[in-house]
């Protein structure tokens, strides 16, 4: 489990095409290598996956993840290519802080940056989500998008928006982002199993 709070910024630095449908990526970070045990889970951009090896490429600290066919066609890591900037969480571990909210790293799917407005204080991000996933996104309700822990401020049909305050640009990749950008998001766990359940109720 993780808690949508970013801990530090990756890199990919390798691609490579392992068996049909699977991709090995060399992630950079800036943790401590020696801390990192083979089979732990880190977030990376919001999708839990594992790790395979770590160590160090060159003078930099680096894991590597095994990213399956499934993951390729439901998240971003199929667009992901040498260069490209990761949010990275790792795992909660008993007695840390839930600062953000429980986020299980199982992304639903991806979300379209629509339009990005830099305010003062803060920028708003405007973002369409698939409509399967529409129906668990409510004002003042939580998102994870690309990993990070986010509260949603308005809801208008399909698209939601949200507040980005200056230390989140800084510390993620959201300083970055453009129309078009693509996200991954997790819908609120909550959320999901409140709508399960009202499915699945018997009618008196």
């Amino acid at each position: 489990m993780f808690t949508g709070i970013v801990n530090d910024s990756g890199e990919v630095l390798e691609v490579h095409e392992k068996a049909e449908g699977l991709r090995r990526l060399t992630i950079a970070c800036g943790y401590d290598p020696e801390t990192i045990a083979i089979g732990a889970s880190i977030a990376c951009s919001g999708i839990c996956l594992t790790v395979v090896r770590c160590g160090r490429s060159g003078n930099r600290a680096s894991f590597d993840v095994d990213a399956a066919a499934e993951t390729l066609h439901m998240t971003t890591a199929g667009d992901w290519r040498r260069g490209t900037r990761l949010n990275l969480e790792r795992s909660l571990r008993l007695g840390d802080e839930l600062g953000g909210h429980t986020v299980s790293g199982h992304v639903d799917g991806v979300a379209e940056l629509a339009a990005r407005e830099d305010l003062p204080d803060m920028a708003r991000l405007t973002l369409r989500a698939p409509a399967a996933l529409a129906r668990f996104i409510a004002p003042k309700g939580s998102v994870a998008l690309d990993g990070v822990s986010l509260t949603v401020n308005e809801v208008k049909g399909g698209a939601f928006s949200v507040l980005i305050i200056p230390h989140t640009l800084h510390v993620t990749t959201f300083g970055t982002l453009t129309a078009g950008s693509r996200l991954n998001i997790e819908v609120d766990l909550m959320a999901r199993y409140a709508a399960r359940l009202m499915d699945t109720a018997v009618p008196h």
